[in-house]
């Protein structure tokens, strides 16, 4: 047995009171909602919801809120409407008379879910969450509106309250002193409530909340178009009649049994066309619609509706154009119709929609507002909010934007497509082959190089069509790029490509820091932080990650950059021994050579850019390969270089053939390591023997001598292989040398 709620707060000013007119409404609505639920729910729970009514909401001291709204008035509205428009419902009843009580501080959530349970507990903290960022002329603040959002995202059931509520608010203000307010929550209800409701199926909804914002924003066109709509009214009946009855008899000829009528399209929708298309009224061709609602068990629905249609293409002349079939294929708010448009009497353009009465149940009602908050998981209403939610993690935008895209995510047609299997996926309009990719799965879009699309070769720019069949090419060495940001339009692939091509800038600049420190770590150099972060400052990158993605991407020369490094560095290390890799950095090796003494392709390619690598220094007659760095240069590398398996296994397609012509080779420099017993004179013969070699420079020598032993690096310039084997063979025989070989 439930406990009413007790109210203790006394009743102190007239504003904290209900007017006469407004008692008498209040008596009024709550008589029609007495008589609404009365065959709907148990005695004690109409006993008990009455009590809420009469003493929670008539006696409370919040009588009328903070814009003068009575909230008794407003709180059963919100209840008529919700058990009128979609379905009278226990817990959702319960959680909206019970909601002021919980907002004017009367009871508490502990209070609800002791005396009412988990489930209407839950919808109140929905509600309360709601509150804080919702009708506070706040929700273009983008914060505030993404915490709208999400707070709503988390049970559907919170999001049909809110709706209906807005709706009732709306159908309130209309004569409202704070014209500035009421600007603002029509903006709200046109821009967040009225989607909301196009995505569940609410399109009853939908379309007063549209016209209501119109009217109180645009009251003029609103006005104008009522007015015109009004004087044209028994035309437009007439007509339709003169319409319907003949194709009323015939379907009645068919066996078919059904209600036909006629309705006029919203104002809303009405002064979207005339903007659209840029005519006044008359120049609207379909302002209203008929309407053919067919009693069919659900077997024969789909070919009950095609006969209708057939019954009316014989009669009338279709336009193909406007052939809408969502009964073959629902929307993913479960709508269902069959949508033509027909020649009618007078040459004039009618819309007419065939749907079954489950059908228009579902239009009416909403597909949602029936089934989905009951518990059914998994439906499209999940994918879409997960959509949202992307939309709201990923922004960078104002809250314009937001609300732009969260409509065109809405409002935007769909396409179907299936893949070879004939699984089924629904997209955005305007989709390409790439957002069908990141659909089937982020790995899919990240690596897809395009598609077959019905049995043809496509792009991944390529757009999708109804009924395309299509199976992603993929290829293990593609990956996302900047530009393909400009090629999806779903939220979900535009979120995917953003985070890996920031994973993969990542990635890069730690390749670049490692290639740097690795070369830096050759020369004995040691990376202060500091320097190291001024000099990237310098060379104009304000991200440290940039320019090391840069380097990874052979932008920027390591070597150059240590050079630049030494110079920052230079004036407290003057007093250092430079050692021989250190003077490889000055030397004319870095230099681009365009001298022919090189044979480079199959085919001898003359004419192109090569450098000698520092890592081993090749020279004439060594065996070598050419490796095609970033910027179109041949590094040459010698076979036995120690970084030659790396590139190979990594790079085997910039891999060239290279060799050595018949002309001789430049003095080119090469690093030779010395040990041996530190003997006196040894230093003296070594070197007066490379000066009596032809062909044969000394440009450097650094000598280090412990414990009666010595470690020698000397840079020789030779012009050939056979000249530096040849002088190999001579510093071995000096004596005290124990070993000598080329770096």
């Amino acid at each position: 047995m439930h406990h009413p709620i007790r109210i203790s707060k006394n009743i102190t000013t007239d504003q904290d009171k209900l007017s006469i007119a407004e008692k008498r409404q209040y008596l009024t609505l709550a008589g029609k909602f007495h008589t609404l639920i009365k065959d709907k729910f148990p005695q004690d729970d109409i006993n008990e919801i009455r009590k809420i009514v009469r003493s929670g909401l008539k006696e409370s001291a919040g009588a009328h809120n903070e814009k003068n709204i009575p909230e008794a008035l407003l709180t059963l509205n919100t209840a008529l409407l919700f058990a009128d428009l979609i379905e009278p419902d226990r817990n959702i009843l319960l959680a909206i008379g019970l909601y002021p009580l919980i907002k004017e501080g009367l009871t508490d959530i502990l209070t609800i879910k002791k005396t009412w349970g988990e489930d209407i507990a839950g919808l109140l903290t929905g509600l309360e969450a709601v509150d804080r960022f919702s009708n506070k002329n706040n929700v273009v603040n983008q914060d505030n509106f993404r915490g709208l959002m999400l707070a709503l995202a988390d049970d559907i059931r919170v999001i049909i309250i809110m709706i209906v509520r807005n709706l009732a608010l709306m159908r309130m203000i209309n004569n409202h002193p704070d014209d500035n307010w009421v600007r603002d929550v029509a903006f709200e209800a046109n821009f967040l409530y009225a989607q909301l409701a196009h995505r569940l199926g609410l399109y009853k909804i939908k379309s007063e909340l549209e016209d209501l914002s119109l009217k109180y924003t645009n009251r003029e066109i609103y006005n104008q178009i009522a007015k015109k709509l009004n004087a044209t009214k028994r035309e437009r009946e007439a007509y339709i009649k003169r319409f319907i009855d003949p194709v009323k008899e015939k379907l009645e000829k068919a066996g078919l049994k059904f209600d036909i009528k006629g309705r006029t399209k919203s104002i809303s929708s009405i002064w979207n066309k005339m903007k659209k298309q840029k005519v006044d009224l008359p120049g609207i061709y379909d302002l209203f619609a008929i309407r053919v609602i067919i009693d069919t068990p659900v077997e024969k629905e789909k070919s009950d509706c095609w006969l209708a249609y057939s019954i009316l293409a014989d009669m009338y002349t279709a336009n193909p154009a406007r052939m809408r079939d969502w009964i073959t294929i629902p929307k993913s708010n479960g709508y269902e119709s069959l949508h033509a448009t027909v020649l009618g009497p007078e040459s004039k353009w009618v819309e007419v929609q065939f749907r079954t009465r489950r059908m228009d149940l579902v239009a009416e009602k909403g597909l949602a507002a029936h089934w989905r908050y009951k518990g059914v998981k998994g439906d499209s209403t999940d994918q879409w909010m997960n959509n949202i939610r992307d939309i709201l993690e990923s922004a960078e935008s104002g809250p314009m934007q937001l609300m732009k895209d969260m409509k065109m995510d809405i409002y935007g047609k769909e396409v179907f497509a299936f893949t070879p299997k004939g699984d089924l996926f629904r997209l955005q309009a305007g989709a390409t082959v790439l957002d069908f990719a990141f659909l089937i799965h982020s790995n899919v879009g990240a690596h897809c190089t395009g598609g077959i699309v019905n049995g043809q070769h496509r792009k991944i720019t390529h757009k999708i069509n109804n009924g395309d069949t299509i199976e992603i090419l993929t290829s293990s060495t593609q990956s996302p790029k900047s530009d393909w940001l400009n090629i999806v339009v779903s939220s979900k692939a535009r979120n995917k490509i953003k985070q890996s091509l920031n994973e993969e800038h990542l990635h890069r600049a730690e390749i670049g820091k490692e290639l740097l420190l690795r070369r830096a770590k050759n020369r004995k150099i040691d990376m202060d932080d500091a320097i190291l972060a001024k000099l990237i400052l310098k060379y104009g990158f304000k991200h440290i990650n940039d320019f090391f993605a840069e380097m990874a991407d052979g932008k920027i020369d390591p070597g150059k950059f240590l050079a630049s490094y030494i110079d920052e560095i230079k004036p407290k290390t003057d007093n250092i021994k430079v050692s021989a890799e250190e003077f490889q950095l000055h030397e004319k090796d870095n230099d681009i050579s365009n001298s022919e003494i090189l044979k480079i392709g199959e085919k001898n390619i003359h004419g192109l850019n090569y450098k000698f690598a520092k890592c081993c220094n090749p020279i004439y007659g060594d065996e070598v390969f050419g490796f095609i760095s970033a910027d179109g240069t041949v590094k040459i590398h010698r076979i036995e270089c120690p970084n030659a398996a790396n590139i190979r296994t990594r790079y085997p397609y910039r891999i060239i053939r290279t060799s050595w012509s018949g002309n001789d080779g430049d003095m080119l420099p090469v690093t030779l390591r010395i040990t041996g017993k530190d003997d006196i004179g040894i230093v003296a013969n070594i070197t007066s023997m490379i000066a009596r070699e032809p062909g044969l420079v000394l440009r450097n020598i650094s000598v280090d001598s412990h414990d009666g032993m010595f470690q020698g690096i000397l840079v020789v310039a030779v012009s050939d292989s056979k000249k530096l084997n040849s002088l190999l063979k001579k510093l071995s025989s000096v004596k005290g040398v124990k070993q000598i070989q080329r770096s």
